[in-house]
Order: structure tokens, then C-alpha cells, then sequence
């Protein structure tokens, strides 16, 4: 849009989970100035770094302005309509020839921050019909979903801590402080907790690092990586011991009590304790205030999930809350109701959730959901036979720098027959592509948050008009994904072919923003059927050009909105019970010593890899550096400062050290999303400021087994003096 003065815009800002509201002062086609909402009753003004970020990337030269095609060695313009027409022909060739599962489809972050992208991809993956879908999830959030599907009968179904009313909240993993939540959106986090306190409330948290969450807390206890499944599996037998598990209404509706009580057994606070390194008194003191609290709540995040039984920790903090009575309780652990409820709407597009319904045809890693694990994705492309991965189709992502063992991944990808790259940036992932369809960037689409509001601490809705006119592709990814799907299905033939291609074409004319105004109106909070019922709608949202607020989250949801047979919660599932083996012979000798292991770094101004490109968030000192222990620096003899190699089985790296008491002896820390260090892409801000990729470092074979998710922390490594 172009006007003659600045006008001031209202937004929610789509980078993270946080869902802050934004106001944007734009003149013509160019952003000014972004600052916090006062006004917006979430977020309260507040905003991180990363939102002015926005301004960055929207007018990021090295954007790409429309379509690419890779001639030779250099890269040419090409037009909407040939660029779309060569990708379908090329990949519908390749199926025809190998079948459907020689083309594989990956889904990056991003897209889960875009209701009509994430629409689109299951439209896509459809008309695709191959077994090699892949995403973030399995190196990031699919231990939670994992556990949600079994126990609640939907992946969808995730309950987040009610912080605002808690009197005891018990952190695990997590730096919400810096993310702003994650698998809870929760802006404004420090104020949060700080009123968490002076409300008489305690705030406990178990990480390696003394993170700036850690640093409000009551408690800070640093647990040895890894081991955070014994330290909830003593929590748990102590409640049960010391007859504390008191489920109340829960029980009505609990299958599974008894059998925990029972699988537990084998795991006292005695035997964590020199594992974690937290005496066995102290974790018995956490569990019986955790019990004793007026109202308490167990969260933990990506330190939890991306380790070798990320799986089990999920599971066991739905465990403590539940025989705490704190699942489904003001301040306890609760379920969101959002205007537009995705979890109905997963289980009515049969998308609540399957497990090892195939695997992948290398290593036999099973299914979840229609995805298979990224850390098989190279090994699918550079194995050869029947199925072998020949094409690959990426949405908004970079898993050339986000997948276990990145090196094998970067160098598979160039043996593939064909590859296409909906984004637009050329990265050290597109850079391979043979052609680059770029989307729009957020400020110039509509937004709502379908995923976010489902996780949110407080019940809330927003949607976003564009604040700016397309000024460069001027396609949006859900209209390349859906072009793509209804070509390919024209091309391929076949009954299922066509059903899927009407599936994408009516989505096409439909429009995602027409599903989420019907999923709106058939929400909990709209008139449904009712015509002179008033209720919340699209309409609304979009008149009001602000956050509406829906009000706190509602006690008593349960049992009416489990989606298992019986409305019932599971609270054993048969995987889980079985993986405790896995745990019990893991843990069944004691700790070696002297050993080094790997864990990330979560930092406010960045956001993976793709908002290393904004001049604004790289700022500043370097931050891509090691961080080490003082005791373990003088044992290995290191000096902060100096370059260090970090090696483990797949690779080397290497960076600065910055030895600090921020990080508990035994571990080392990394930041994720660096190592713009390759050739061909177009990333200059980025390129300036390299660093190094931890994957390069990380192991695609070390994975939670139950899950399949990538175990990315707890890696051992040996740190050494470059030469």
C-alpha cells in the first residue's frame, strides 16, 4: 500500500511463539519503525530484539525478488508460470519413473508460524503421496506431541502451565525468559516470573547453564546433561513413596496410575542423584513441595526433549502433574481454547497423530505422523534402491545447518536428481536447488496464529491484515504449494491422484483464510449454526485490528476433551513403559569422569539460521563461542579467548572459548544456526559473521529411540587448543 505520510499499522509479531503485539510506523513501502503494543492485553509493549529485526529482513536486499533457475553454474530470472510448469514436469517425471517416494517433501520452521502455509503443506503432502516427509519436529518439539498422542489421543492436545495463577512452577530445560515460552507462548516472560514471586510463589529450574531464567529463580539446580529422566523418574517414585500423589477429580478418569507406581520402583532419589549430580535429600525436598503447593506446574523444553530419552522426560513431567493433581487445574498445567481449535480440527483432517505405521527404508526408523526423522533424510538420499530419495521439495527451511551430522546432508544433496526451494533466501540449503519459487515475506500477508493460540498462557486471538503490498515474488507459499500439488496430481493420473489434485483445487478457491474464519466461527467461542447467536469471527478480529482477549484458561476441560477411546488419559502407555528398560540399563553403572558433553544455547536475538541476515540482531560482540567451565578449562588447560577444536564422531569444529561459571562442570554450550561459511549463497550480513555450525558436530545415529528424535544435546566431545 502506499501512502503519503507515515501512518502507524498494528501486528503480531510472527518470529517466535511469543505472539507480541507490534505498532509499525510505515511510509509508502517502507517500515520506519517498530515498537510494542501497550495496548495489546498480552503482550503489554512488551518485544524482544528480534522484532525490529522485521524491518531487516522485509527490505533485505539480498532477498530474492522472484523466481530462480539454475542454468549451468549460475543462477537466471524466470517467470511465474515457467518456473511453476518445469517444477511439476520435473517432478512428476522423477515419480513416474521411481515412484511416488523418490520425491521427498521437508517443512521448515517457519511455516508453523503461517496458518496458510501449514493449510497448504498438508494439501502438498498429499498430492505427494511419499513416505519421506520431514520437518523440524523430530530435532525439536516431537517429544512432546509424541507423549500428548499417547496419553491425551492427540498431538495437538498440549497443555501449558498456567503462570499467571501458579504458586509453584518447576522448569526444566527451558530459558523462557529468552524464547518467550516455546511449546508455550508467553510474552513478556521475566515480568511474568518476577510476578510469579512476589505473589509467594516459587520458581525452580534445572538446567547445566545459569541461564537469565535461572538467574530469577528461587532455585537454580544444574543438572549434569542427559539425566534429567532420572531426576524426574525420583521426583515421581518420592510422591509416590511418601503417599503425596493425590490425582482428585483425575482419577475418575485415569487409567494407568498403579502401573507407574509399580514402573517407578526401580528408580529412587539415591540412585539419581550421583548421576545429576543433586543430592538425593534435595531432589526429595523438590518433589514434596512440588506436591505440597497450593497449585504447581512442571515444563520443560528443548534441553529436555533433544536428548537420548527426550521422550520419557515429556511423559514424566505429564506424570508429576497428573498425580499432583496439577493437570487441568488453575495454575497447574491446563489446556488452552482457542478461537480456532486445531486440535479438532487435526482429529477431524485425521492429522491427531499415528506412530510406526511404515519406517524409513535405510535405518527402520519409524513414522510419526506422516514424518519420518530428519536424521535419516542424507542416508534416504545417498542410499541406492527402490524408494531412494531422487527429488526433495523445502519449505521455508535449512536443515543443511539444522540436521544431526549437517556435513553428510550438505553433501548429499547435490547427487539429487532434482530439488526445488520454496524461500526467499539462498542459504546453505537453497543454494543447491535447481530452482527457488520465493514466497512473501510476513509484513505483506494476512496472519493468524492457528498453532500459537493453542499454547498460549492466556486465551487470546488476533488476526493481522497485510501492513505492506507484495514489493517482490507477490505469491504466497500456500498459493506456490498449492499450484505445485494441482499440477503434479494433473500429471501423475490415477483415482487417488485426482482426489488429492481436487483436494488442493478446492483448498485453492476456497482459501485458507476462508477455512480459518469457518474454524473460528465453529469454535468454542463462536456462534456456530446460530445465526442471531453472537460469537467471535474472522470479521471481528479483523474490525478490531487488535488482540482480543478470551480470558484466562478454564479448569475442568478434562475429560470432555481427550480424544482417546473412553475419554480417558493414559498415564501408561505401553512405549513408554517398555523404554524405562532402555533407561535402567543406561544408568546401571556409575558416571565415568572427566567426560565432556555437548549441550545448545539459547540467545535473544537469534532465531535459527534465517535472521542471521539482519544487520540489527548481529550486532555487537561475537556470540558464537564455546562456553566451558573454569574447573574443566584448567584441567584441560585452555585460556578464555583462545580457539578451541570441538570434536566428536562425525566432525570437528571450531570456535572461541569463553570459559564462565554460567555453565556447570562436565558440559560445554554452542549456539544453533551459525556456519555461513559456504559458497553460493546470498547472504552478506551473514557471511560476515559466520561462526560455526554446531551439527557439524552433532551425530544423526544418536537419537531418543522411542521417538526418533535427534539427541542434539549431551553429546560427548573432547576440546582441544587449535594448532
Amino acid at each position: 500500500m502506499t501512502v503519503n505520510r507515515a501512518a502507524q499499522r498494528g501486528r503480531t509479531c510472527p518470529l517466535c511463539e511469543a505472539m507480541c503485539g507490534l505498532t509499525l510506523q510505515v511510509s509508502g513501502d517502507r517500515v520506519l519503525a517498530i515498537r510494542g503494543d501497550p495496548e495489546d492485553p498480552f503482550s503489554r509493549g512488551y518485544i524482544c530484539p528480534k522484532a525490529v529485526g522485521l524491518i531487516d529482513v522485509h527490505h533485505d536486499p539480498d532477498r530474492v525478488a522472484g523466481p530462480l533457475r539454475r542454468r549451468g553454474g549460475s543462477w537466471e530470472p524466470a517467470g511465474w508460470d515457467d518456473a511453476i510448469s518445469e517444477t511439476v514436469s520435473r517432478l512428476a517425471t522423477i515419480r513416474r519413473v521411481h515412484g511416488d517416494d523418490a520425491v521427498a517433501f521437508y517443512v521448515g520452521n517457519p511455516a508453523t508460524h503461517s496458518y496458510s502455509a501449514m493449510l497448504a503443506t498438508l494439501a502438498f503432502a498429499r498430492a505427494l503421496n511419499s513416505r519421506n516427509v520431514f520437518s523440524t519436529a523430530s530435532v525439536d518439539y516431537l517429544p512432546h506431541m509424541f507423549a500428548a498422542y499417547h496419553t491425551f489421543g492427540n498431538r495437538a492436545l498440549l497443555p501449558v502451565p498456567d503462570v499467571d495463577r501458579t504458586r509453584f512452577l518447576l522448569i526444566i530445560g527451558a530459558n523462557p525468559v529468552v524464547s518467550n515460552g516455546s511449546v508455550m507462548s508467553a510474552p513478556g516472560m521475566a515480568r511474568r516470573l518476577k510476578d510469579l514471586r512476589s505473589r509467594g510463589g516459587r520458581l525452580v529450574v534445572v538446567d547445566p547453564q545459569r541461564t537469565r531464567t535461572a538467574d530469577l529463580a528461587d532455585t537454580h539446580l544444574p543438572i549434569r546433561p542427559g539425566t534429567d529422566v532420572l531426576l524426574l523418574l525420583a521426583l515421581v517414585h518420592t510422591i509416590f513413596e511418601d503417599e503425596l500423589a493425590t490425582p482428585g477429580r483425575l482419577a475418575e478418569f485415569t487409567d494407568g496410575i498403579e502401573q507407574v507406581r509399580q514402573a517407578v520402583e526401580p528408580f529412587p532419589a539415591e540412585r539419581a542423584a550421583p548421576w545429576t549430580g543433586i543430592e538425593a535429600e534435595d531432589i526429595r525436598r523438590l518433589a514434596r513441595q512440588f506436591a505440597a503447593a497450593p497449585s504447581a506446574a512442571c515444563y520443560g523444553r528443548l534441553g529436555v526433549c533433544t536428548q537420548p530419552f527426550g521422550t520419557l522426560c515429556c511423559w514424566l513431567m505429564t506424570v508429576l502433574n497428573v498425580i499432583t493433581g496439577n493437570l487441568d487445574r488453575a495454575g497447574g498445567a491446563m489446556f488452552t481454547t482457542p478461537a480456532a481449535d486445531l486440535a479438532g480440527l487435526a482429529a477431524m483432517l485425521r492429522q491427531a497423530g499415528t506412530f510406526g505405521r511404515y519406517r524409513s527404508r535405510v535405518r527402520g526408523l519409524p513414522e510419526f505422523s506422516g514424518e519420518l526423522p530428519l536424521a535419516c533424510l542424507a542416508e534416504e538420499i545417498d542410499t541406492s534402491g527402490a524408494g531412494q530419495i531422487r527429488a526433495l521439495v523445502t519449505l521455508a527451511g535449512n536443515p543443511v545447518l539444522s540436521a544431526p551430522n549437517a556435513r553428510a546432508l550438505d553433501a548429499a544433496l547435490p547427487s539429487l536428481e532434482f530439488m526445488v526451494a520454496i524461500d526467499f533466501y539462498l542459504n546453505e540449503t537453497t543454494r543447491h536447488a535447481d530452482i527457488v519459487l520465493p514466497g512473501t515475506f510476513a509484513l505483506e500477508h494476512d496472519h493468524y496464529d492457528l498453532l500459537l493460540n493453542t499454547l498460549a498462557v492466556r486465551n487470546v486471538a488476533r488476526y493481522s491484515a497485510p501492513v505492506l503490498t507484495p514489493r517482490r515474488s507477490g505469491k504466497e507459499d500456500w498459493q506456490i504449494l498449492l499450484d505445485l500439488a494441482t499440477g503434479i496430481a494433473r500429471r501423475t493420473g490415477g483415482l487417488r491422484a485426482r482426489l488429492h489434485g481436487m483436494q488442493a483445487a478446492f483448498l485453492r478457491r476456497l482459501t485458507p483464510r476462508r477455512v480459518i474464519a469457518l474454524a473460528i466461527r465453529f469454535g468454542p467461542h463462536g456462534a456456530g449454526l446460530h445465526p442471531f447467536r453472537k460469537g467471535l469471527s474472522l470479521r471481528q478480529l479483523e474490525r478490531a485490528g487488535q488482540t482480543i482477549d478470551l480470558g484466562p484458561l478454564q479448569p475442568g476441560r478434562l475429560p470432555r476433551r481427550l480424544f482417546t477411546k473412553g475419554k480417558t488419559i493414559q498415564l501408561a502407555p505401553a512405549p513408554m513403559l517398555a523404554d524405562l528398560k532402555r533407561a535402567d540399563a543406561r544408568f546401571s553403572q556409575a558416571p565415568a569422569a572427566g567426560e565432556l558433553v555437548l549441550i545448545g544455547r539459547r540467545q535473544l536475538r537469534d532465531n535459527n539460521s534465517w535472521m542471521h541476515n539482519a544487520p540489527r540482531l548481529m550486532k555487537g560482540r561475537d556470540r558464537c563461542t564455546l562456553w566451558m567451565n573454569p574447573a574443566d578449562a584448567a584441567r584441560l588447560g585452555l585460556d578464555d579467548g583462545q580457539q578451541v577444536i570441538i570434536r566428536s564422531t562425525t566432525g570437528t569444529l571450531q570456535a572461541p572459548l569463553q570459559v564462565t561459571g554460567q555453565i556447570r562442570d562436565g558440559a560445554v554450550s554452542f549456539p544453533h544456526g551459525y556456519g555461513h561459511d559456504r559458497d553460493g549463497t546470498r547472504l552478506t550480513v551473514a557471511s560476515a559473521h559466520p561462526g560455526a555450525c554446531v551439527n557439524d558436530v552433532t551425530d544423526h545415529l544418536l537419537l531418543d529411540n522411542l521417538s526418533a528424535t535427534s539427541a542434539l544435546n549431551g553429546v560427548p566431545v573432547t576440546v582441544e587448543t587449535a594448532s
